[in-house]
């Protein structure tokens, strides 16, 4: 049978692009579909504008810091209109340079919808209104991403609460918000917010924020958002809210009632299966509507393939790129490649941050390993010049007998930068010895992770 083309790939987010583009390199007639723009979650929706509004919302503490280290710094204001018109304008740029990308290596970009018919034939729907019509693929990519959702059991929710999406494009900064859950996404934009000067409460139901994140670096996360002025209220769900005259009131089980200008649901993502039509192709759908893959990213329809959070594995912009490189090398270079989802570094951008990589002490401890703890809490040089309170928590699990290095953690200023290169080191397996061994950069916070002596007793 003869296809219109080689490979169609559903979605232009990062895992998507990169197999359009790799496959189209081997001389295959690849097309992409994507309805909004190229960039997905990442670069629209996610990690570029977060970060983009993390650096705006750290730079009151610089000023701050900046007076501690002797300039005259005057009164600063915040303008939210011109940073959005800044922010859009880069991703403008971002999107540009994807779609860009993809025409130089010969994808066919297509603005449209892209819902299954049959296995081998999608129904786009134009962006532009046009009339829907079809194609056929020999081999389909569904590389979608995840949607944040609003729980519909909550009164109110749908109509007076925000997503993640919606964070960026606020008409005005609020002056207070109550941000619904404990996740990475929850705690990053209550550091963001806090920082621009809003009031935050941040409600979870759970013991304490970041489930499956180390313990000690949870406490400690929390301690140090608290002490910026952050509430956080625990074991603690909305039942309902209500608009009112002053405000968004929102009602918890606990039976306290807390009110703001804006609410913000951060409580989870889910694969954007919806509208999909994956039913027709005879793909199976896991829960949340998560496409189910083998090891090799193939559903159990042996052309249609998935990458990247619509599989709900491993949900970062990294991995669903190298679920892309292994997809390619399967599909079409006859070397079938799977992706080691082992010791994978992760970053929080809260305020402080979060780097961490390999085991928590809390896994090695159900997965029966004996192990010491190495741990060390200080203030940064930069904090106690200018008088400030704040502590970085570092931390390694290393496996007793072995002296492997099994975990890494830390919070404090750069985590993120500093855990990538930890990361290797992890992935590589180097013993402490060989930490230990390797010559201390001075003066830096990084330095401690080669220079950590004692064990937690």
């Amino acid at each position: 049978m003869t296809y219109d083309y080689d490979l169609f790939v559903i979605g232009a987010g990062s895992g998507g692009v990169r197999a359009a583009r790799l496959s189209a390199n081997l001389g295959l007639k690849v097309a992409i579909a994507e309805e909004d723009r190229p960039g997905g979650t990442c670069v629209l929706r996610g990690c570029v504008p977060k970060k983009f509004m993390v650096y705006a919302s750290e730079v009151p503490e610089q000023l701050k810091y900046a007076r501690g280290f002797g300039w005259d710094i005057g009164d600063a204001t915040f303008d939210w209109n011109a940073f959005k018109a800044a922010n859009e304008k880069e991703l403008t740029r971002l999107s540009q340079a994807y779609a860009g990308n993809l025409t130089r290596n010969g994808v066919e970009i297509i603005a449209a919808h892209a819902a299954f018919k049959d296995p081998h034939t999608l129904t786009l729907t134009p962006s532009d209104g046009s009339a829907p019509y079809e194609v056929t693929a020999k081999t389909i990519l569904i590389a979608v991403g995840g949607w944040p959702f609003l729980p519909r059991h909550i009164e109110g929710v749908q109509e007076y609460a925000i997503s993640s999406n919606e964070v960026f494009n606020l008409a005005e900064m609020p002056k207070s918000v109550i941000i619904v859950g404990g996740g990475y996404i929850s705690v990053e934009f209550a550091g963001v917010l806090n920082g621009l000067g809003v009031d935050v409460t941040l409600v979870y139901r759970g013991e304490q924020i970041l489930r499956g994140f180390d313990d000690e670096v949870r406490d400690h996360l929390a301690m140090e958002m608290q002490a910026r002025g952050i509430k956080i209220l625990t074991r603690a769900d909305p039942v309902k809210l209500e608009k009112t005259p002053d405000g968004i009131r929102v009602h918890l089980n606990t039976d306290i009632d807390l009110m703001a200008d804006q609410v913000l649901y951060a409580s989870g993502r889910k694969p954007k299966t919806e509208g999909l039509n994956v039913e027709a192709a005879g793909c199976e759908i896991e829960l949340h509507g998560a496409i189910k893959v083998d090891d090799y990213s193939r559903t159990c329809v042996d052309h249609i393939w998935a990458v990247g959070d619509v599989t709900n594995r491993m949900n970062l912009t990294p991995v669903a790129i190298l679920e892309a490189v292994a997809f390619v090398e399967t599909a079409f270079k006859n070397n079938p490649t799977t992706y080691d989802y082992e010791n994978i570094p992760t970053a929080v951008f809260s305020q402080p941050q979060i780097g961490t990589v390999g085991l928590t002490e809390q896994q090695a401890i159900e997965a029966g390993i004996k192990f010491d703890v190495y741990t060390t809490r200080f203030r940064a040089m930069k904090t106690t010049f200018v008088g400030g309170e704040t502590r970085v928590l570092m931390k390694l699990i290393v496996e007793q007998g072995s002296d492997v290095v099994l975990g890494c953690h830390m919070v404090g200023a750069d985590s993120a930068e500093i855990i990538q290169m930890a990361g290797i080191a992890v992935k590589a397996r180097l013993t402490k010895a060989q930490w230990d061994a390797t010559c201390a950069v001075h003066p830096t916070a990084a330095e401690e992770f080669v220079t950590l002596k004692d064990k937690r007793v």
